[in-house]
């Protein structure tokens, strides 16, 4: 009997080879860049759930100048934010208007926008080399300097017709204010006190405060400014204490580098010294008893900021750093209490 015959399998086609990548294409998914070390949990999902509803290419190129902004960061404007009321409420003797309060208000956020746009473009070499910074939109590859400069400008000129709106001697103040916020980010290559010029940047609302209120700018006006400046002084150092290590591999100057070993006490000084300058300006504004009672929760706040700062670790000088949102929040409520009585 013949064998029976076995049925073949009919052989598989061999598979045709993959197309060639076009030149340029990518070949894998694009993995997200980090984000900045220190950007707010909190801040991150608002930002997140305001941009849901818009088509993904555009929602991620707004996330990233809103964070080329640090509107991931609002501790940033608050610190900003606070002097500009103490100078308006000062300035006004009681509650001030309501025009001024909301030009001053959305001209902070608008110039501290601004300034960080610039900053991070006067450090696109400088923060892909420090940690906390490495996810910035510059630094990361996710805006380009272009851009950033394009959105500073856009701010600047949104910022400059709010004071438009007030009258001519704040318009002059105001481009000393501008020349200031654009200086400050390439100092820390010329100087180790960047933190003195971003005080003077973050402070020069107070006289304009005072120049838009009164037309001029009274002894108390510049006294609060110079303790102003003392007060981004310690509140930055602390923030530089953060980059300390990475700074000084990238060749970055700051306070922190300046002081050394001696930061702490030296932090000590000028937390007595901005008290002092309250001091005065309180007795000066003839303010009530509410503000020496908040003048002195400050004085018990700076206690807790050295105390979280002294083996000086990354994570607690951030947090001291942090901690001054409550410094700024205390003395306002000071002044507007004592005024108001």
């Amino acid at each position: 009997m013949a064998p029976t015959s076995r049925k073949r399998r009919p052989q598989k086609a061999a598979p045709s080879p993959a197309p060639r990548p076009r030149p340029g294409a990518a070949t894998r998914p694009r993995a997200k860049a980090p984000r900045p070390a220190d950007s707010s949990t909190t801040a991150t999902r608002v930002l997140n759930w305001l941009l849901r509803r818009w088509p993904a290419r555009h929602r991620e190129k707004a996330l990233d100048y809103l964070v080329l902004t640090r509107m991931d960061r609002p501790i940033g404007a608050l610190l900003l934010l606070w002097p500009t009321w103490w100078a308006l409420w000062l300035a006004a003797g009681d509650f001030p208007s309501w025009k001024l309060l909301a030009i001053f208000t959305l001209g902070v956020f608008a110039m501290r926008a601004a300034g960080c746009a610039i900053n991070d473009y006067a450090d696109r070499h400088l923060d892909p080399q420090v940690a906390r910074t490495a996810g910035r939109p510059i630094a990361a590859g996710r805006v380009t300097p272009r851009e950033a400069l394009l959105v500073a400008g856009a701010l600047l000129a949104v910022a400059f017709v709010l004071v438009l709106f007030t009258n001519r001697l704040t318009i002059e103040l105001s481009f000393v204010g501008a020349a200031l916020a654009a200086l400050y980010p390439f100092t820390k290559r010329y100087t180790y006190m960047p933190q003195v010029v971003l005080g003077a940047a973050f402070g020069w609302a107070i006289p304009m405060a005072f120049a838009a209120t009164t037309g001029t700018v009274s002894p108390v006006g510049w006294l609060l400014f110079i303790g102003n400046i003392l007060w981004s002084v310690i509140y930055d150092t602390e923030y530089a204490m953060v980059d300390r290590e990475d700074d000084l591999k990238a060749g970055a100057k700051s306070t922190a580098i300046l002081f050394g070993d001696a930061d702490v006490p030296i932090l000590g000084v000028l937390m007595g010294t901005f008290l002092l300058a309250m001091l005065f300006v309180g007795q000066r504004a003839a303010l009530g008893w509410p503000f020496w009672l908040c003048l002195l929760a400050v004085a018990g706040l700076f206690a807790w900021q050295l105390w979280l700062i002294r083996d000086r670790q990354r994570d607690a000088c951030l947090a001291a750093f942090r901690h001054n949102n409550w410094v700024g929040l205390a003395l306002w409520i000071g002044i507007v209490l004592a005024l108001a009585m």
